[in-house]
């Protein structure tokens, strides 16, 4: 892991900073009502060419369920899907379960054998309106201390930017999940992407899937405390958990200003966590109740056993994901505002089966950033949860030592963009 240096404060970011914080409640929200009408009410329009990158395509694979939209619609079932192409497909590897190639006969796209083909069909300029970057699924190694999946979504972004320079012009990029496996790969990449104008976005299907009861914060509100239940694989399901409190706290009052520091405890230090409030059993009770479940009598013995996931944000702010495999069985949230005497909580609710539509509003926020080039909700956000969860990666496999992350000092301004209204669909048969 390159060592990361400590960022020092200039007056420069102080002010930038503080121009944030004090823009947000006039300029943030009417942004966000800009996207959410844009959303609503878009015109019928022609579908724009894009490019896939991907590292296997199996049924139920990532590619599969955002891909297959583009393919076959929606429901994966040949009616109504995004406003998008898919003219071309790279594919990393090719396991014995392998569909692009089927696919590519079935549907007449070009299967590359380069991401520069995939992108610039072979000539010498860009061919397609949008990238999607999908490092998710196949044979790669794990990092042997942190058991981090060392997927290849960083080099899938450079040879994307290769790509792009060569063919002379640059076009919107959506990479699914977090950035790496690295905060200093995702830092660069971030970077990059600014730096150039590449419009970017990233993340998971959680933040845009269905709300159970339906939550969205008020911008700016005054968030006294916060917490999200996970479950299952501690980096891949503990991202999405992260990408659920994110897109929930970003929205307090004063805006996001970044992340100091993250810890990863379990036993004792749990219950000390609650003392030095990163988490409380109100918060873990409503998160629970919004998933229909309920605190286990012997409630302190039994989420000493599991993962809490503690973060400082810089300006103060204290919240925590606990990963509850055995108690949980779904992603929830909950919150503490101001003047309100019981917590807000939601359960981020999915599609339990194919075609996992919940991967159905990925692909019409990627939709609306390769139409406009705006992205449809910052992509910094998944810069944090990127850098939180390897810093907890890490935190793990030192027994809880606290992870100062100096690279995660990214404040940013929320916008409002719509999740999935009502309630998942029944799944069907493939």
């Amino acid at each position: 892991m390159v060592a990361q240096q400590r960022l020092t404060f200039t007056m420069k970011s102080q002010t930038r900073r503080t121009f944030l914080q004090r823009s947000l409640a006039t300029t943030g929200l009417v942004l966000s009502q800009e996207c959410g009408a844009w959303s609503a009410n878009q015109a019928k329009r022609p579908k724009r060419p894009v490019a896939g990158v991907a590292t296997v395509y199996h049924r139920n694979s990532h590619a599969h369920v955002i891909l297959g939209k583009i393919l076959e619609g929606f429901n994966q079932d040949g009616g109504p899907g995004p406003d998008l192409e898919l003219v071309s497909l790279y594919m990393d590897q090719y396991p014995e379960s392998d569909m692009s190639r089927e696919l590519a006969q079935k549907h007449g796209f070009r299967l590359a054998k380069t991401i520069d083909e995939a992108i610039n069909l072979g000539g010498d300029t860009v061919q397609v309106a949008g990238v999607l970057s999908i490092g998710e699924h196949g044979d790669y190694p794990y990092d042997p201390v942190t058991r981090q999946h060392m997927y290849p979504r960083k080099r899938f972004f450079d040879e994307i930017v290769a790509a792009l320079k060569r063919g002379g012009k640059f076009v919107p990029v959506f990479n699914d999940k977090h950035l790496s496996w690295r905060t200093d790969e995702a830092i660069a990449m971030y970077r990059t992407a600014k730096n150039l104008g590449i419009p970017f976005m990233a993340g998971s299907s959680i933040p845009v899937a269905w709300r159970i009861p339906a939550l969205e914060l008020q911008l700016g509100c005054d968030m006294r405390g916060a917490l999200a239940i996970g479950f299952s694989g501690l980096e891949a399901y503990g991202f999405h958990a992260l990408e659920g409190l994110q897109c929930m706290v970003e929205r307090r009052n004063g805006g996001e200003v970044g992340v100091e520091s993250v810890r990863a405890v379990q036993g004792a230090p749990v219950l000390e966590a609650e003392q030095q409030g990163y988490w409380s059993r109100d918060l873990l009770a409503a998160a629970l109740r919004a998933q229909s479940t309920d605190l286990p009598d012997d409630w302190r013995q039994a989420v000493t056993k599991h993962p809490f996931y503690l973060i400082d944000y810089r300006d103060g702010f204290k919240a925590c994901v606990a990963m509850l495999s055995g108690i949980a069985l779904n992603f929830s949230f909950a919150c503490q505002l101001k003047d309100q005497s019981a917590p807000t909580a939601t359960k981020f609710a999915l599609q339990e089966g194919p075609p996992y539509r919940h991967f159905e509003w990925l692909v019409k926020a990627s939709e609306h950033m390769v139409h406009t080039g705006k992205p449809a909700y910052p992509v910094e956000r998944t810069v944090l949860t990127t850098g939180i969860i390897d810093a907890a990666m890490r935190s793990l496999s030192k027994d809880g030592q606290r992870i100062e992350t100096p690279l995660l000092d990214i404040p940013y301004r929320a916008l409002t963009w719509a999740h999935a209204p009502g309630s998942p669909p029944k799944p069907r048969e493939w």
